[in-house]
């Protein structure tokens, strides 16, 4: 009776009595110091150039040209890109520049007509309309932008590179390049930003907005890097400051968002603050989610804040109606291989959360393209064990350009060779989409006593948050439970209410999206239980309970 066909994989076999070593153990963290610098994460303001893997040199290049710039009157652009990464990395930038003493302005690239990244065309208008303009600062691009880079020491701009992407077999003839993978665009910008304050003396308390480490946070949760090692302490200290931000900005935001200031952690950020950031990059134009993040007036702030959630409802409907059309078009279906969807209606700016959402409900490889004229824009998302950027490369003449890693890609393909593309596609996975493979799977970190269950654990699970990509919730099965009462909750009754016990140990437990399973519930029969272990302040009285993940008779 479990609420989807999920193959459960336990991560550690046997019951163990040490939860937390155990659990650390499954993420990789073995040695004393990386227990400590998990459980303990670094403050990013100590984390040194060399352990996020930084030149100094460049940085010091970067330095001095920003001291030239100044003395000599240059002015300097900050080129961002348009989602939440880029924008949060364009204003942690920009705020401690202009607080040197340079004369910056911020620019984000429009989604439809320059695209991502450095653009030549635009570059080339912005040189015309301000020869004053002699450097600009790339953040979460530009490290593969070697042409771009080249346009812009024609047009007497030096280049300085700030990002976080994978090189290429060539580096470009930057004036300097900050670069590192391990962190995310938003995070090399603040280390940047960071060096700029010591080097001209500007203390964090001078910056009114705070130094943008709360941006940097949500640039890395947003962004899906690992919560490990340094992202984990952008991420941990980032929602601390987050949490107490003085950005008028971000808080109307809360405030549209229901969101309440010191609760906020990286679900709130991943799934209610960062869409809301870009949804105006993949609809209008990024500049105004920019805007709310900078601007030091709370009217200026509840006008912005208001424009971007109708934005970003506005961008849920697209979805969801891509979602519906979508349903309709699987009914011709036939269960197998790559799903790829194809229609004039699909919004260019929202096909890969469409692709997601389509995963999501049908556990295959999904491509959805966006037709628009000769030329039409695709975006592929895929499931565990199928490499789809792999695959999409194998039909590289059906193709004009695109990339992206084996859980995702976008590419643009000729309109006519669409149909072409499909079959040929499929052709490829019918051999690689296995039955092993289209079977959804359930991490279990372990199996564990339900007696083990009790505040002091609650409170020792704090120190694995905050969670996510490469340090998932902790997710525990506990077999032969007894359901000793059980009702739905919520809107149209789709949530099951719980109280679950074993032996003398007796909890609360809430499945949202279980309310389904109502009906079948007996307290005649036992349950094997999957689930997180959460506190519950509702109605201001603490408790703890279980989030169920699955449930199975036992």
């Amino acid at each position: 009776m479990n609420r989807q066909d999920y193959r459960w994989e336990i991560q550690a076999k046997g019951k163990t009595k040490d939860i937390v070593a155990s659990l650390l153990k499954i993420r990789g963290i073995k040695t004393t110091l990386e227990k400590k610098e998990f459980l303990y994460p670094t403050d990013p303001h100590k984390l040194t150039l060399k352990k996020l893997g930084l030149k100094e040199a460049e940085i010091k290049k970067t330095v001095q040209r920003i001291k030239l710039a100044i003395k000599n009157r240059q002015e300097a652009l900050v080129y961002g890109d348009y989602d939440a990464d880029g924008i949060c990395a364009t204003a942690i930038l920009w705020e401690t520049l202009y607080k040197a003493g340079l004369k910056v302005l911020p620019y984000i690239p429009e989604r439809f007509t320059e695209g991502y990244g450095l653009n030549i065309e635009s570059l080339k208008k912005l040189a015309k309309a301000n020869p004053k303009l002699k450097l600009i600062f790339t953040v979460d691009h530009g490290i593969v932008a070697n042409s771009k880079v080249d346009v812009a020491k024609d047009l007497g701009i030096d280049v300085v590179i700030s990002d976080h992407h994978e090189i290429g077999k060539v580096l470009p003839k930057a004036f300097s390049i900050v670069h590192t993978t391990k962190i995310c665009g938003s995070a090399v910008a603040w280390i940047l930003a960071r060096e700029i304050r010591k080097a001209f003396k500007i203390k964090d308390t001078e910056l009114k907005l705070g130094n943008g480490l709360d941006l940097a946070a949500i640039g890395t949760i947003a962004d899906q890097m690992p919560l490990i090692g340094a992202n984990r302490s952008f991420a941990k200290y980032g929602l601390s400051r987050l949490n107490e931000t003085l950005r008028p900005g971000l808080i109307a935001l809360f405030q549209e968002a229901v969101i309440k200031s010191g609760t906020i952690g990286s679900y709130a950020v991943g799934f209610l603050i960062a869409p809301r950031i870009k949804a105006t990059g993949r609809l209008t134009h990024a500049i105004d989610s920019l805007r709310l993040l900078c601007t030091k007036d709370p009217s200026r702030a509840a006008e912005l804040a208001i424009h971007i959630g109708k934005v970003n409802g506005n961008r849920q409907k697209i979805v969801e109606e891509v979602v519906a059309h979508a349903r309709k078009q699987m009914k011709k279906d036939n269960g197998e291989g790559v799903i790829v969807l194809a229609d004039e209606s699909y919004h260019e700016g929202v096909i890969g959360l469409a692709a997601a959402r389509i995963v999501e409900e049908f556990y295959r490889p999904v491509i959805v393209i966006s037709k628009k004229g000769d030329i039409s824009k695709a975006s592929a998302r895929s499931i565990s064990g199928f490499n789809i950027i792999q695959t999409i490369r194998k039909l590289g003449k059906l193709y004009l350009e695109g990339g992206g890693h084996p859980m995702a890609a976008g590419f643009s393909i000729e309109t006519k060779k669409i149909a072409l593309f499909s079959r040929k596609i499929n052709q490829v996975a019918k051999k690689l989409l296995t039955k092993e493979i289209l079977t959804r799977r359930l991490k279990i970190d372990l199996e564990i006593d339900f007696n083990s269950l009790n505040w002091d654990l609650t409170s020792e699970l704090k120190y694995f948050e905050p969670s996510g990509l490469g340090n998932p919730t902790p997710t525990f099965l506990s077999k032969k439970i007894n359901i000793l009462s059980a009702k739905t909750v919520g809107k149209d009754s789709s949530h099951l209410k719980l109280v679950v016990r074993e032996d003398k140990t007796t909890i609360p437990a809430i499945g949202f999206g279980f309310g389904n399973l109502f009906g079948a519930i007996s307290p005649d029969k036992k349950y094997d239980l999957v689930y997180n272990l959460e506190e519950d302040s509702y109605n201001g009285n603490e408790s703890f309970q279980l989030r169920l993940k699955d449930i199975r008779e036992g």
